[in-house]
């Protein structure tokens, strides 16, 4: 490569034909040459309620044809520093969860022989625990931002230990976590039991329901987040649920009360500084949403996670 790659101009060609990539970047083989890669992961065989995110990251993907590359707010210019390519999807078994959750890790086991910075399009959560495995076995226990409805730390759903309810209970017995560094933000709804919401502050996790968040900015909150990082190796994992479901309808399991669109983006861009290693944005359902409008903001808050990386210009 020669330059970094800007994606396909509306004013060259217009925004609804040309490649189905994410902003229209260059489709990648692999991730060598490459400074980050987005990657879907299409799949729904994790949930426990609404299925549909099988088709997340192909509607992202199209939604996020209307992203520009210049962030006017902030002056971040993420394809003026570094080569970003669309890696295209991870070819998961649509009939078994532990089958595809293997396929994920081995995936990102050879993705990560390269050294640039995966953002993964879901698909459900579950696909997390695959990818922070592969993760660990490359940079050691991580750092996690996790934004959600839900705590995701059951022991077992139906009897079984690896599903989009049971991510992050595995990924903290497993040790992939630094666990006073881990930051779960926007959790709230009923619960099974009073402690569903506070066990894993017994393990060290920072726990910051939503209700905390009522009516607030989150800029201070985002500030916290770097200094109690520090340099540890971090991975941001979004669930889409985070929102309140008038701001993304379309969704697995939507929760009311839960963050705005402006709080979003004012978490996101007060996160600059973290030394992140990799991303996701899950549970989008398109079925839930036929306007589009769920992928729509999906697609503008993984544009802010690539606005995040290291070296790219900043205002």
């Amino acid at each position: 490569m020669t330059g970094p790659a800007q994606p396909i101009s509306g004013n060259d060609l217009a925004r609804f034909s040309g490649p189905q990539t994410f902003m229209r970047l260059p489709a990648a083989e692999s991730p060598e040459g490459l400074d980050a890669g987005i990657i879907g992961i299409p799949m729904d065989i994790g949930t426990s309620w609404r299925s549909g995110t099988r088709f997340g990251p192909k509607q992202i993907r199209a939604e996020s044809a209307m992203i520009r590359p210049y962030n006017i707010q902030t002056g971040a210019a993420p394809f003026d520093a570094l080569h970003v390519g669309d890696l295209g999807d991870i070819a998961i078994n649509t009939f078994s969860l532990s089958k595809s959750l293997s396929i994920i890790e081995r995936a990102y086991g050879a993705f990560l022989k390269s050294e640039f910075v995966p953002v993964a399009l879901g698909g459900d959560h579950s696909l997390t625990l695959p990818i922070l495995r592969a993760m660990a076995a490359k940079h050691g226990a991580l750092a996690l931002v996790h934004v959600d409805a839900h705590a995701d730390v059951n022991d077992e759903m139906f009897g079984e230990r690896e599903t989009h309810g049971t991510v992050f209970r595995r990924a903290y017995e497993e040790g992939l976590l630094i666990p006073e560094k881990v930051w779960q933000i926007g959790l709230r709804g009923t619960g099974y039991t009073a402690e569903d919401f506070t066990e894993a502050e017994g393990w060290g996790f920072n726990v910051i329901q939503a209700q905390e968040l009522w009516h607030k900015p989150l800029t201070g909150l985002g500030r916290r987040i770097v200094e109690s990082v520090g340099d540890a190796p971090c991975y941001l994992t979004y669930d889409i649920d985070s929102l309140d479901p008038a701001f993304a309808p379309g969704t697995g399991t939507p929760e009311i009360g839960g963050l705005t669109t402006w709080q979003a983006l004012e978490l996101l861009r007060a996160l600059r500084g973290l030394r992140l290693v990799g991303a996701d944005m899950v549970e989008v359902s398109p079925p839930y949403d036929p306007s589009g409008n769920t992928a729509l903001v999906a697609a503008n808050l993984v544009y802010e996670m690539l606005c995040l990386l290291p070296g790219v210009p900043y205002r």
